[in-house]
């Protein structure tokens, strides 16, 4: 079977995960999966409260720096937060035959899902030219704005996909004080509760399957012996 046709694994992580181990993890997937020796894979989970910096982090946009442990990362993008409450998607797939070696289209793809997830979840999110991530556009007496309810930021290893995006869900929204989330300080973030949106992670979870299913057009499978054998967490 072609790779292109071929389902991949997905699985979801019950407890948290130690974010330098799925990022260990994700390169030795990524390796993997560049010599066809295992499966592409989506792995949705949470981690324990920290800020990352991607590739363009910039000192100055890290406010509160002893709030939380800061790691450096190879990922994309800038400052961002991850925490309980947090659904983080980390998608390993191959673009060689999933999106013809376009990371821009790659990235819109990504949008797409989450937008048809948020859809599926009664949530209305957008996109803009100038802004990376999706957005929900708010409406208060006295002004409008627009709040990120999902951040993304990738890293290819032989054109395998690492990292992916992180929706909010249930997060103290406060976490983000201690950073400029992805160095954008005119608008805010948001999460599914701060929106009122009475679903819970598990309908997250669903919507999300769903919504990739429509967008890529892909089969899931759930991890097997070749995948613990693989060093699967």
């Amino acid at each position: 079977m072609k790779r292109s046709l071929e389902p991949v694994v997905w699985h979801i992580s019950q407890s948290r995960v130690d974010f330098r181990e799925a990022e260990a993890f994700m390169m030795k997937r990524a390796a993997l999966i560049s010599r066809n020796e295992a499966r592409e894979l989506i792995w949705l989970l949470e981690h324990d409260s920290i800020y990352t910096a991607g590739m363009s982090a910039k000192p100055k946009d890290l406010i509160l720096p002893t709030r939380f442990n800061v790691l450096t990362t190879g990922r994309g993008g800038q400052y961002t937060y991850h925490g309980p409450g947090q659904r983080v998607v980390y998608v390993m797939l191959d673009l060689k035959t999933r999106c013809d070696r376009d990371v821009r289209k790659f990235i819109n793809r990504l949008q797409r899902w989450i937008i048809r997830a948020l859809t599926e979840l009664g949530v209305s999110g957008v996109v803009r030219k100038d802004r990376v991530g999706v957005w929900v556009e708010r409406f208060f007496r006295g002004g409008d704005r627009e709040d990120k309810i999902a951040a993304l930021g990738i890293r290819l290893h032989r054109w395998v996909s690492l990292h992916g995006f992180a929706l909010n869900v249930s997060v103290d929204l406060s976490h983000y004080d201690g950073i400029v989330p992805c160095g954008i300080s005119d608008h805010g973030v948001t999460s599914r509760e701060d929106l009122a949106i009475d679903v819970d992670l598990h309908d997250v979870d669903r919507a999300i399957l769903g919504a990739f299913r429509e967008e890529f057009g892909i089969d899931v499978l759930k991890p097997d012996e070749a995948d613990r054998v693989c060093g699967f967490i």
